[in-house]
């Protein structure tokens, strides 16, 4: 299966520092080229990885994919900017950056290529545009498998929930479905149990996490998953009032995780390279796919291709083996 995978070329748009990239790559597929349009997200993207990554505006190319399709993508994925279905954006369509959809999506509907993955925030999926793209897609002939899921479950310490669409060119509804389900964890990973496993220590029992609002708690245990790695990191403000929620009171023990530690916790390996200025690294961080996540549902897809062929192969043989016991038939009637 490594080897066929191997063969499946993958191109990644709107790419960011390469958290979905690398999960991908992790999962034995063959990434070939990244595609975004923030520069000091390329220069990262670059430092990472071997293969190429192109500063592009995918919004703005008017039908023209040549840059695209001279790629040849078996796999076209990708997570078109999230900010205006987000829980911490605006959670208004009529931004514009949802329109980065529907060019994720015509990009797929005129190269089709054989799979495509499509990562956004949870609410995406009521989303006016993920319903105009979903037509879109369904017109081009694509099987749709959708799944909200936990990133706790896929060996990430975070409660991140990510919508993943899953599209198979001439394939059926809802096909990778039980994939995505079947192989999640029993148990959500907590911060501690990821530290532990990479070899790194943390020397702190809790921390804090600047809230949205102060409805919300602030300071959290490394027993249980972190929240969710936003593009912000503020330390503890000196008007901060105890929230009922937070795992521990306040005190000189409890501080903001590092830039490094939320790279951690979004799961990007030791010799991931990160520069710039810290406001630009906690964006590119907060904003990534998290690897581990990344690399799941890129396993699941592996599996559920590298069942289809092993079904292919045994309907081949089954054939041969008809072909070989009616010619047999025939010589002895002969």
């Amino acid at each position: 299966m490594e080897t066929k995978l191997r063969n499946l070329k993958v191109v990644d748009l709107f790419s960011g520092c390469g958290g979905l990239s690398l999960g991908i790559q992790n999962a034995g597929f063959d990434v070939v080229a990244g595609f975004d349009n923030w520069k000091l997200a390329i220069g990262l993207y670059q430092q990472n990885f071997k293969h190429p990554a192109f500063l592009v505006d995918l919004g703005n190319l008017q039908g023209e994919f040549d840059i695209i399709q001279r790629f040849n993508p078996d796999i076209i994925a990708g997570g078109p900017p999230c900010q205006d279905f987000s829980v911490a954006g605006k959670r208004d369509e009529s931004l514009g950056r949802g329109d980065l959809t529907i060019s994720f999506t015509e990009i797929i509907t005129a190269i089709k290529p054989r799979f495509f993955i499509m990562e956004n925030v949870d609410r995406f999926v009521k989303s006016t545009k993920y319903q105009e793209a979903r037509k879109l897609f369904k017109s081009a002939n694509y099987g749709l498998s959708e799944k909200i899921i936990d990133a706790s479950l896929c060996g990430v310490p975070q409660s991140r929930k990510r919508f993943f669409c899953i599209g198979e060119l001439e394939g059926e509804d809802k096909k990778i479905e039980p994939y995505l389900e079947n192989n999640l964890a029993s148990h959500s990973m907590t911060v501690r149990q990821y530290f532990n496993s990479i070899g790194k220590a943390l020397n702190i029992e809790h921390y804090y996490r600047h809230p949205r609002s102060y409805k919300r708690r602030g300071v959290f245990s490394i027993d249980e998953p972190s929240p969710t790695v936003r593009g912000v990191n503020r330390p503890v403000p000196k008007t901060y009032k105890p929230h009922p929620g937070d795992a521990a009171l306040i005190s000189s023990n409890v501080r903001p995780l590092t830039t490094i530690e939320r790279s951690y916790i979004q799961t990007f390996p030791d010799n991931f390279v990160f520069h710039g200025s810290k406001t630009d690294v906690e964006q590119l961080i907060g904003n990534a796919v998290p690897v581990k996540l990344a690399e799941y549902v890129a396993s699941c897809l592996a599996q559920y291709i590298a069942e289809c062929e092993v079904k292919v192969l045994n309907k081949n043989s089954k054939l041969e083996q008809m072909s070989r016991d009616c010619v047999q038939l025939l010589l002895i009637k002969v």
